[in-house]
């Protein structure tokens, strides 16, 4: 293992130099091991290791650049789980569900669910001053979706993508009864 694609000591590595295991002793203990490490292969593909930056210091907006991926990913991997279908209509569900108003409400859903360090992040997304905003919500909308994707980010650099994963669940869930629609 040891380099990366970019020939930069690798997040797995430097994590096993941090706790001075070989990686094997932690993985036996719980499945969340093997997640920990297939997380960081994956973020090894995206060039992130060796760089030594605390992700606090990361702006909001471009912790929801990325968290905008984070987010549709989900979506998608979601609406086509729930079976093949025509590329049309796998978009147009997809469509509605990655719309700055639903993102909004399913943000305000969420908040209260959040750990404390979680809604500092999700209020640092919110307090952001975007140069724009979607054509189809509000200014206000628009900051909270920004607020739940600047916490997609966050969480993912993390390496929390269950969390990324009840959160967004949990949200779908509380909006969908709240309006009375049927989960997507």
């Amino acid at each position: 293992m040891g380099e990366s694609p970019f020939g930069e000591e690798s997040l797995i590595e430097k994590e096993k130099k941090e706790t001075g295991t070989s990686g094997a002793e932690d993985r036996t203990e719980s499945e969340s091991g093997d997640n920990r490490e297939n997380f960081l292969k994956a973020v090894d593909i995206f060039a992130l290791n060796g760089m030594d930056v605390d992700i606090r210091t990361y702006s909001p907006l471009a912790l929801a650049f990325l968290g905008d991926a984070v987010y549709s990913l989900f979506i998608r991997t979601t609406v086509v789980a729930r079976g093949n279908r025509q590329a049309e209509k796998l978009h147009n569900e997809t469509t509605r569900m990655v719309q700055a108003r639903k993102q909004s409400a399913i943000g305000k859903a969420v908040y209260d669910l959040l750990s404390p360090q979680e809604q500092k992040i999700y209020r640092r997304g919110r307090n952001s001053h975007p140069m724009h905003h979607a054509r189809g919500a509000s200014l206000e909308e628009y900051l909270h979706a920004t607020a739940l994707e600047t916490l997609c980010g966050y969480l993912f650099l993390q390496g929390e993508t269950e969390r990324i994963a009840e959160i967004l669940r949990q949200g779908i869930e509380l909006t969908a009864r709240r309006n009375g629609e049927l989960m997507f």
